[in-house]
């Protein structure tokens, strides 16, 4: 059983629960203007993350506020670290007039699933790590091109899971247009959260339980009824004997 995880959250995005769901989770990865978010949204997330005590980080994307980053967008590999670059450098500039330091990057919807399955995004995100933030942290999935990638560069890298999404057979998130994508219950979401916890597994649409060894366990903030399912996901774990912390 593991003895302690982290909850982490995406937040910043406009959906109004900010400050409630930080006082439940122990990181939080805070838009920065490609997907939503603005200088107002981003510098009440840094309070609100600061009066909290949750560590914050960067949650970059595609430029593509239309599709709330959901969507690859076809850009030269240049300009967009260069975007990249631009996003999480505007919110460490916020975060130090706060006086919060930023721990970690994850990237975000389409961005997040190309960097996992792509060396080339995969690299790009390890060169957004040593320009922008070279003594934080890397988010990802457990497998994947990313996590290769921050391994041969020396960039520290955090597993992570979700409690609110639902995953296939070879451990992969089960795209968000297709049925069943996304776990729509309490209990649902609060068993997952335990099992990644737990067991290091989840159970996979097939019915098979799958191995998913993670450091850290997102709850979407923009999914229906996250602040409900943070509130019992958080407390089922500590009932359990789990504790709630970031990444030292």
């Amino acid at each position: 059983m593991a003895g302690q995880i982290d909850l982490n959250a995406d937040l910043g995005e406009g959906y109004g629960q900010d400050a409630a769901l930080m006082r439940l989770v122990s990181s939080c990865n805070i838009a920065c203007g490609g997907h939503a978010g603005d200088r107002t949204s981003m510098r009440a997330a840094l309070i609100a993350a600061r009066e909290a005590c949750v560590a914050a980080g960067a949650h970059p994307s595609y430029p593509d506020r239309a599709g709330f980053g959901r969507r690859a967008v076809d850009l030269e590999p240049g300009h967009l670290l260069e975007q990249l670059v631009e996003q999480v450098d505007t919110l460490k500039d916020l975060a130090r007039q706060e006086g919060v330091a930023l721990t970690h990057i994850k990237p975000h919807g389409a961005l997040y699933h190309a960097a996992a399955s792509e060396a080339g995004t995969a690299g790009m995100m390890v060169e957004l790590m040593r320009t922008s933030l070279p003594s934080g942290r890397l988010i990802g999935p457990p497998q994947g091109a990313m996590r290769t990638a921050a391994a041969k560069s020396g960039v520290a890298y955090l597993s992570e899971g979700f409690a609110d999404r639902a995953y296939l057979d070879r451990g992969t998130l089960v795209p968000r247009d297709q049925d069943g994508a996304v776990l729509d219950t309490h209990d649902a979401r609060t068993q997952q959260a335990l099992d990644l916890a737990r067991l290091g597994t989840v159970l996979a649409t097939s019915g098979r339980r799958i191995p998913l060894s993670v450091q850290t366990v997102c709850l979407h903030g923009d999914t229906p009824g996250a602040l409900e399912s943070a509130r019992a996901v958080r407390q089922a774990l500590l009932q359990a004997g789990i504790a709630i912390r970031a990444p030292q």
